[in-house]
C-alpha cells in the first residue's frame, strides 16, 4: 500500500473510529443513570425503598389494608415519574414535572411586609424549570418521608425537585425547593405534569369540575389542543388514567394563593400543548394568575437566601376524575368550616357593599320595596353554604362621591341595619360594621352590639350625642376622645385592620401608648395570611407576632389584646373562589344564634374575652387549657404548667407550637407532629415552664400549611 493509499486509510478509521465514540457518547447521554442514595436506616411509618437496575419504588401504606407505589426513573433520558400507583393499580406513568416561575422585582419602599406593590407593572420573565436529575436520595423526616432531588433551576431560582410521602395518606406533595441570591425578587409560579407533544398520551382524558358544577373531560387527542386555562371549583385538575384510576394536582388550599381584595375564580389551572414556555409539551397544573384582580396584585416575596418550597399535593384515586376530586374535597371538609358543639363561626370584614347596591338599584328600579335581583343575595347562599354562622360586614368603604350618590350617612346606616336584620334569620347573623379608618391613625373596624348611628365628623359647637325623633341615639365623633367614648358608651370594639400592613403600615405600633390603644375597648388586630412567602411553615406571621407584641406591651389586665380573623375582600357571588382567601373565628357561644331584633353584645364578649379560636377550616383546636384555664382566663403560672389540647385536622399535620412571651422575649416550645395519618384527633399535652410569662397560647400547623392557633391564657395576678 503506498504512502497516499495509508493516508487515506487512516483518515477513514479515525472517522469511524471518532464516529463510534460520538455514538458511544450520544447513547451514554441518552441513558445517563441518576446517582442514587439509599436511607441510611428504616423509614418511619413502613415506608420502603426499592432499587431495581434503572428505577426506585418507594412504596407506604397509604390507607387501612392498602399500600401506593412511587416509581421513579433512574434513567435521564426517560420520564422521571415511571409510575404512581395505588393498591396494585397504576393510576399515572410516564410524565416528568412541568413548571414555570414569573420573577418579577419588588417594591422594598415599605420593605417585604407589602401588599400595596404591583410586580406585574414593572418587567418581569418567566422561566422553563428544568430538572437535571444529578442525584435522589431519601431521607426521613419526622414521621415523613423526602425523596430528593437535585438539579433543580428556574431562571435566578436554583435547588432541588421534592416528593413527600406521609404514612397513611394517598397524598405526595410535589415541590420546587429552590432559592435565589437576586434582590427584592417577587414571583409566582405554575406546576404540573407533562410528557412531550410527540410521545403517546399516558392519560385517557383531562377533567376538571367547572363552574356549573359539572365535570368536563377532553379525552384523548382533546387534551393535545394549544393549551387553555379555564375556571374550575375545587381548585384542581385531573388526569385519568389509561388503564383506570385518576391523578389530581390539588393546591394547599389557602397558601397557593397570594392575597388580593376580589376573591375572584381566576383561571387557576391548565391543560394542552405548549402552555407559556412548555414548548414541545402537553402537560396539565395548577397555576398562579399574573393579573390577579387587575388591582393591588403583590404576588409572592422571595427574599434573598430564603428556601421557597413551591409544592402542590398529588392525590392518587383508584376512580374517575369526579371521584378524584371528593376526595380532594375532603381535606377542605367540602369548603365548609364543621359544626363544633358550643362553638358558633363568626367571620368578619367583607366590603361587599350591599347598602350602596340597595340604595343605588333602588333608585334605578324606581323601587320602594326589596329591588329585584336582591331579594336574597349570592353572598347569604354561600355563608349560609359554607357554614358560617355569623358574618360582620365593613360596609360603606367607598370613595364620598360613591356614598353621597347613594345617600346621606344616617339613610345609609339605616338601610345598613334594616338590610342585616332582614337578611339574618336561625341559620345566618348578618351583622353591620365598617371600616371607619377616621381619627385614629392606620385602618380600624368598628363593631356593636346592636345598630349604632354616629358620623364621622363632628362640627364645632356640635354635641356629641343628639336625640333623632326618628332613629334615637346620634352620635358626633371628631377625636380619638370621642371615638373612645362612643365605644364605651356604646359598650363597643375597635381593632386595626390588617396591622401593620396595607392601610394600617405602621399601626398599631405608632399609637401602642394612646389612651384608646390601652383601653379594653381596643381589641387588638385582625389576621389574615398576607404577604405570601413559601419559605415559612406557617400563614400570617405578620399578625402572629404583632399578637405576641401587642401582650408583650400590655402594662395591666384591661390592656391585653387578641387578633381574631379577618378576610378582607370585595364583593362575593356564586362563582368566587371564597375558599381560599377564608378564616373563621369559632367563638365559645352555647344554645343558638342570638336575634337580631334582642342585639348580639354575647359576640363582643366573646371576642372581648378571648374566647374563641381562629382557624383556615383543616385544623381544629376544639379544647385548649392551661392548668384548666381555657384562652382568654387567667391561672397560676408555675415551673411545671401542664398546657393541654384537643386538636382535629384533615391533612397530615405537621406541628404544634406552644407560644408564651415574657414581656420582652417570645418563647416556643414545639411538638413534632408528623407521621400521623390525614382526618384524625389527639389530644396533645406538654409541660412547660411558665415563670416570669405574661402570656402563653398554642398554634398548630398541617403540612399543607393550614393552621389554627388560640388567644393566650394569662397568669392569674398576685
Amino acid at each position: 500500500m503506498n504512502r497516499k493509499r495509508m493516508f487515506v486509510a487512516l483518515q477513514l478509521a479515525t472517522a469511524l473510529a471518532a464516529g463510534s465514540f460520538a455514538a458511544l457518547d450520544a447513547a451514554h447521554a441518552q441513558t445517563a443513570t441518576t446517582r442514587f442514595t439509599q436511607p441510611g436506616k428504616a423509614l418511619p411509618g413502613d415506608v420502603r425503598v426499592a432499587r431495581a437496575q434503572d428505577a426506585v419504588t418507594i412504596d407506604w401504606p397509604s390507607a387501612q389494608g392498602e399500600r401506593a407505589q412511587l416509581v421513579l426513573s433512574l434513567d435521564t433520558g426517560r420520564p422521571l415519574i415511571q409510575a404512581i400507583s395505588v393498591a396494585g393499580k397504576t393510576v399515572l406513568g410516564g410524565v416528568d414535572p412541568a413548571a414555570v416561575v414569573t420573577v418579577g422585582t419588588r417594591d422594598l419602599k415599605q420593605g417585604w411586609t407589602v401588599f400595596f406593590d404591583n410586580p406585574r407593572n414593572r418587567p418581569f420573565e418567566s422561566f422553563l424549570f428544568t430538572l437535571a436529575r444529578s442525584d435522589i436520595s431519601v431521607r426521613a423526616e419526622g414521621g415523613n418521608t423526602k425523596v430528593i432531588i437535585g438539579g433543580a433551576a428556574a431562571g435566578p431560582f436554583s435547588g432541588t425537585y421534592q416528593f413527600t410521602i406521609y404514612p397513611g395518606s394517598r397524598l405526595v406533595r410535589a415541590a420546587m425547593v429552590m432559592s435565589t441570591e437576586r434582590p427584592a425578587t417577587a414571583y409566582t409560579f405554575d406546576t404540573g405534569l407533562g410528557v412531550a407533544s410527540a410521545a403517546a398520551l399516558p392519560w385517557r382524558a383531562i377533567a376538571f369540575t367547572d363552574l356549573s358544577d359539572t365535570v368536563v373531560r377532553k379525552e384523548g387527542e382533546a387534551s393535545r389542543k394549544p393549551a387553555v386555562s379555564p375556571k374550575v371549583r375545587a381548585r384542581m385538575i385531573v388526569a385519568e388514567g389509561s388503564a383506570g384510576g385518576s391523578l389530581g394536582i390539588v393546591p394547599p388550599p389557602h397558601q397557593f394563593y397570594y392575597p388580593l381584595d376580589y376573591a375572584n375564580n381566576d383561571n387557576s389551572t391548565w391543560y394542552g400543548n405548549d402552555y407559556r414556555k412548555l414548548a414541545g409539551r402537553t402537560s396539565f397544573g395548577v397555576r398562579q394568575t399574573l393579573e390577579g384582580d387587575r388591582r393591588w396584585v403583590p404576588w409572592v416575596n422571595a427574599p434573598p437566601g430564603s428556601v421557597q418550597d413551591m409544592g402542590v399535593f398529588l392525590l392518587p384515586d383508584s376512580g374517575d376524575a369526579a371521584g378524584a376530586t371528593q376526595a380532594a374535597l375532603a381535606y377542605t371538609r367540602g369548603d365548609r368550616f364543621k359544626p363544633l358543639e358550643g362553638h358558633h363561626t363568626f367571620t368578619s370584614h367583607y366590603h361587599i357593599e350591599h347598602t350602596e347596591a340597595f340604595l343605588n338599584t333602588a333608585r334605578f328600579q324606581q323601587s320602594t320595596g326589596v329591588p329585584e335581583g336582591l331579594e336574597s343575595p349570592d353572598f347569604v347562599k354561600r355563608f349560609k353554604d359554607m357554614n358560617v354562622d355569623i358574618v360582620h360586614l365593613a360596609e360603606l368603604h367607598l370613595g364620598r362621591e360613591a356614598l353621597d350618590r347613594a345617600g346621606d350617612r344616617m339613610t345609609l346606616l339605616e338601610t345598613m341595619h334594616a338590610e342585616t336584620e332582614r337578611l339574618s334569620d336561625d341559620k345566618l347573623l348578618l351583622l353591620p360594621g365598617e371600616e371607619p379608618n377616621v381619627h385614629l391613625g392606620g385602618h380600624w373596624i368598628s363593631f356593636f352590639p346592636k345598630p349604632v348611628y354616629w358620623t364621622l365628623d363632628r362640627k364645632e359647637g356640635q354635641p356629641f350625642v343628639e336625640d333623632d325623633p326618628k332613629l334615637g341615639k346620634v352620635y358626633h365623633v371628631g377625636s380619638q376622645d370621642d371615638v373612645l367614648e362612643l365605644m364605651k358608651a356604646e359598650h363597643g370594639l375597635m381593632w386595626t385592620a390588617h396591622p401593620r400592613i396595607k392601610g394600617s403600615y405602621g399601626f398599631p405600633d405608632q399609637h401602642k401608648d394612646t389612651f384608646f390603644f390601652k383601653s379594653d375597648r381596643f381589641l387588638g388586630g385582625a389576621w389574615k395570611n398576607m404577604p405570601s412567602d413559601y419559605s415559612l411553615p406557617r400563614l400570617g406571621t405578620r399578625v402572629l407576632d404583632t399578637l405576641d407584641d401587642m401582650n408583650n406591651w400590655a402594662a395591666k389586665p384591661s390592656e391585653r389584646k387578641f387578633a381574631p380573623g379577618e378576610v378582607d375582600v370585595f364583593q362575593i357571588d356564586r362563582d368566587s373562589e371564597l375558599y381560599a382567601h377564608m378564616n373563621v373565628n369559632y367563638l365559645r357561644l352555647d344554645g343558638p344564634l342570638p336575634r337580631y331584633a334582642d342585639g348580639w353584645p354575647k359576640v363582643l364578649d366573646a371576642l372581648r374575652g378571648g374566647y374563641f379560636f381562629t382557624t383556615t377550616g383543616e385544623v381544629l383546636i376544639p379544647d385548649f387549657t392551661i392548668d384548666g384555664a381555657k384562652s382568654g382566663e387567667e391561672v397560676a403560672f408555675g415551673r411545671n404548667a401542664l398546657v393541654r389540647a384537643k386538636i382535629e385536622w384533615t391533612f397530615p399535620p405537621a406541628f404544634a407550637e406552644i407560644v408564651s412571651g415574657d414581656g420582652a422575649k417570645v418563647y416556643r416550645d414545639r411538638i413534632d407532629l408528623t407521621g400521623a395519618a390525614p382526618f384524625g384527633s389527639r389530644t396533645i399535652e406538654k409541660r412547660v415552664d411558665l415563670r416570669g410569662r405574661k402570656w402563653a397560647r398554642i398554634e398548630v400547623w398541617d403540612v399543607a400549611v393550614n393552621g389554627a392557633y388560640t388567644p393566650p391564657v394569662f397568669p392569674k395576678g398576685k
